[in-house]
């Protein structure tokens, strides 16, 4: 998913948020669900949301798309994989401005903490070779299956 920018009209933030609720609920609540995409949210480390979004986020101060994507998880009881991973703020940022000074972490994983632990890392690629100011980012997904013990006749 792409969110807004920051730059948006609220109107145009609002209607973003409302696409993650139609995705979100578009699933049984017994399936993984993942976002993930270029959500524009810087997040800040605060002790409240700590659950959420870990310690490992690389910003001072949560930007407005940041307050509304916390907000979201924590009522959906979603967690930001992408700031739960530590990792070298090289490893971290995911978006870089076309002057090559300025880094951010505005990408995100999101995923519902009941299966949280099936994403086993978070982290972003340099070298991948895209047209885009956003580097790569992947997450090592590892997913259990159920196997059933009634026997076939």
């Amino acid at each position: 998913m792409h969110a807004s920018s920051e730059e948006k009209s609220d109107d145009s933030k609002d209607s973003c948020c409302e696409e993650f609720e139609q995705a979100f609920y578009h699933f049984s609540k017994y399936h993984m669900k993942i976002l993930l995409g270029d959500l524009n949210a810087k997040v800040r480390r605060e002790n409240i949301f700590k659950l959420t979004i870990g310690n490992e986020s690389l910003h001072q101060d949560s930007s407005d798309n940041g307050v509304r994507i916390v907000n979201f998880a924590t009522s959906k009881n979603l967690v930001l994989k992408s700031t739960l991973s530590p990792h070298r703020n090289i490893h971290s940022n995911t978006w870089a401005s076309p002057n090559g000074k300025t880094y951010k972490q505005i990408d995100h994983i999101l995923i519902d903490r009941r299966w949280q632990s099936s994403i086993l890392e978070v982290r972003s690629f340099r070298g991948a070779d895209f047209d885009t100011d956003h580097y790569l980012v992947v997450a090592k997904i590892r997913e259990r299956l159920a196997v059933s013990t009634q026997a076939t006749q």
